[in-house]
């Protein structure tokens, strides 16, 4: 006598559960690299005050320079303007490069921990490491810049009454993504080179403060420095946002630097991504997933 033993329908959530990921276990995942970040900042939480409190000093310090320029050059400066275009420039520097080197640091951050093996060996999309990393870079970096500017503002009695808010929203939310597609390019230096990889990060990173006029003009560049400041979405950004604080621009007014860092992003991400991929099965077939250099 055969026995019949009734296989039970799998519904379509189970199926789902069993089969692809859905798309709230996908959010999960890119929240737990979020966590991740956050857990290391806790970590190393006195490090991460001395950072701040050295940003703090070299802000304050451009500043008091600016503050001094009529006493420097015995000319009459407008002393207001040239404080308010330098703190913009600090504090975006501060916050696009914190962007800027918490993604590019991830392989690096990974090797220091000892954890590089079990993270990229793991069965986890690498975009949704990426993703949660990149969501933890902007939260992290737009707290750190806040708080500079906040108390450089109050002690130079800083005035934004005529700032468009909304032009400086839209030029940092689109010019967030293509600095992170930057960052990941570079992201993959760490892997590919153990033991020079974080060096030459930093080496972009340097590069990016000089070219992208942060604390000067572009135009006072040599002829050839300002051949390579286009390339930096840093430009852009720096830019359009003293526009919008400095003249209260609208964000019509900056429709061509938006157009330029949507296009950069555009590329920059899905071309980041690819890279990415390639860089990690290439360090998996040489052994380059070790935990030192």
């Amino acid at each position: 006598m055969t026995t019949h033993i009734e296989t039970p329908i799998l519904s379509g959530p189970l199926i789902r559960q069993r089969g692809d990921p859905s798309p709230r276990q996908h959010l999960n995942t890119a929240y737990a690299f979020f966590e991740r970040n956050w857990n290391l900042t806790r970590r190393y939480l006195g490090w991460e005050v001395v950072w701040i409190v050295y940003s703090l000093v070299n802000a304050l310090t451009i500043l008091f320079i600016a503050a001094a320029t009529e006493r420097i050059t015995g000319q009459s400066v407008d002393t207001h303007f040239f404080i308010l275009y330098l703190l913009i420039g600090t504090t975006m520097w501060s916050y696009l490069s914190a962007v800027f080197d918490v993604v590019a640091e991830t392989i690096a951050w990974e090797r220091w921990e000892g954890t590089i093996e079990y993270t990229l060996m793991a069965p986890v999309p690498r975009s949704l490491h990426l993703i949660g990393t990149c969501c933890y870079a902007v939260t992290y970096s737009l707290v750190r810049a806040a708080l500079i500017f906040c108390v450089v503002a109050v002690m130079f009695g800083v005035q934004l009454s005529s700032a468009n808010l909304a032009t400086v929203a839209a030029v940092v939310g689109v010019g967030s993504v293509s600095v992170i597609g930057l960052a990941i390019v570079a992201a993959v230096l760490p892997l590919l080179f153990t033991e020079r990889g974080a060096q030459m990060t930093f080496v972009i990173h340097s590069s990016l403060l000089l070219i992208s006029g942060v604390y000067a003009p572009v135009d006072v560049l040599p002829g050839w420095l300002q051949m390579l400041a286009p390339l930096s979405p840093m430009t852009y950004v720096l830019r359009a946002v003293r526009a919008g604080l400095l003249d209260g621009a609208p964000p019509s007014a900056v429709l061509g630097d938006l157009a330029v860092l949507a296009l950069m992003g555009a590329f920059l991400v899905p071309a980041g991504l690819l890279v990415f991929r390639t860089a990690e099965r290439y360090a998996r077939r040489t052994g380059r997933l070790k935990r030192s250099g």
